[in-house]
């Protein structure tokens, strides 16, 4: 095919895709029903705190390789830092206890044998027990590994609950198996975490419109689709309300909008239909020389806390307990657990919550059986998104790799 393409959608997916398809010679238009491209990865200038903050906290490891390829196309893979190793600081609020987690480089994990390495009260022969997720099917994670004891508490948990947004013992081992297959089975260079030092919106959403748009696609704001026409095995025409779109013999289009939103529009699709939300807590604060970059958080509402040199920004997943709670009370406990964790001290400072309520598809076996493939009933329809099968979790890295998968398959 070499007609003009409409991705519908400028999140992460639709715009990964626009972005693998710019150098093809088609026609490609992004059409976006809100007034912000991005999606769930977008940053803003916040009045509250007075901070350009991201919409959501996400952690992303070297070994994220389509969203670094991403980022490289478009010229902005240098904003992305962190450190030379894999190395991620943990603090637990009920013991006291801090410590540092060293993955080692290359495929033999020879950290798992030095007790200054792994996770404390830990002997190598417990992480003997996770080869049983490399191998595990789409059952729960629950029945696959015993979710209790020091490496379940201190490592297990918060990096399943971090990428899959849900309890891990009802998660998708499948998912979970993933996860560890391209991290920590890989080693330390698969697992370094890298940050989006002046928010993701400069690494992934502003500079891919203007690249976009540089090389002659077009992207347009407040455009809402609202149906499809359909004929046979085709879409012929795209509805906006306000307008119609009538689709050439060769033309495609790419769905790259929520799984509630694709399953509205597409007929008989299936998709994800239970969710889970992320609660970012953000400050406006500067932490002391020295605090790490990324600390995970045990025993707490804090889970993950990020410092940048202008505010301390706090991560808490699979949050729908935290969903009605009162923001300011919120926010003070939020706070009161980055002081112990970080040594700031001080009054609540200026601060913001953003509540995710729909943030990912809840990960267990019978939302991930849910999940579409690329490939639709109509030869001219591809999906994207990061709720597509793309044998990932809702993250970052599964939101372009299922772009780049509706760009190859139109």
């Amino acid at each position: 095919m070499q007609g003009a393409v409409h991705i519908i959608g400028a999140g992460l997916a639709g715009l990964a895709a626009a972005v693998r398809l710019s150098g093809s010679g088609r026609a490609i238009t992004v059409h976006e029903g809100t007034a912000h491209p991005g999606g769930r990865c977008r940053s803003y200038h916040d009045h509250a705190t007075g901070l350009f903050i991201d919409n959501g906290n996400h952690l992303l490891l070297s070994g994220n390789h389509a969203a670094h390829a991403y980022a490289k196309a478009i010229g902005t893979e240098h904003r992305l830092g962190g450190p030379d190793k894999a190395e991620f600081a943990f603090h637990d609020l009920e013991t006291r206890k801090s410590w540092t987690l060293r993955i080692s480089d290359g495929r033999i994990p020879w950290w798992i044998f030095d007790p200054a390495k792994r996770v404390p009260d830990t002997h190598w022969r417990d992480y003997l027990g996770l080869a049983k997720i490399l191998v595990a099917s789409d059952r729960a994670l629950g029945e696959v590994i015993a979710c209790k004891g020091p490496l379940y508490d201190r490592l297990i948990e918060p990096l399943m609950v971090a990428a899959l947004n849900t309890s891990p013992p009802e998660s998708s081992a499948l998912l979970a198996r993933n996860i560890v297959r391209e991290t920590l089975a890989l080693g330390g260079e698969a697992c370094r975490p890298r940050i989006a030092r002046d928010g993701l919106g400069t690494v992934f959403v502003e500079p891919a419109v203007a690249f976009l748009r540089d090389r002659g696609a077009t992207v347009r704001m407040d455009h809402e689709l609202r149906g499809l026409v359909l004929d046979g095995d085709r879409v012929t025409a795209l509805d906006f309300g306000d307008g119609r779109i009538d689709l050439g013999p060769d033309d495609a289009v790419i769905m790259a909008v929520p799984a509630w939103a694709a399953t509205a529009l597409v007929p008989g699709l299936t998709g994800p239909t239970a969710f889970r939300s992320i609660l970012n807590t953000h400050f406006r604060a500067v932490a002391p020389a020295g605090t790490p970059t990324v600390t995970g958080v045990l025993g707490g509402t804090a889970e993950w806390i990020f410092v940048f040199p202008d505010r301390v920004s706090v991560t808490t997943s699979n949050a729908d307990r935290f969903m009605k709670e009162p923001r300011e009370a919120l926010a003070a406990t939020v706070w009161t657990e980055v002081c112990a964790v970080t040594g700031l001290t001080g009054d609540l400072p200026a601060w913001q919550i953003v509540r995710e309520r729909r943030a990912t598809f809840a990960a267990t076996p019978e939302q991930n059986a849910r999940r579409p493939g690329t490939k639709t009933a109509w030869r001219n329809l591809a999906l994207a998104g990061d709720w597509t099968d793309t044998g990932l979790p809702s993250t970052i890295e599964g939101a372009i790799r299922s772009g780049n998968a509706a760009a190859a398959l139109i």
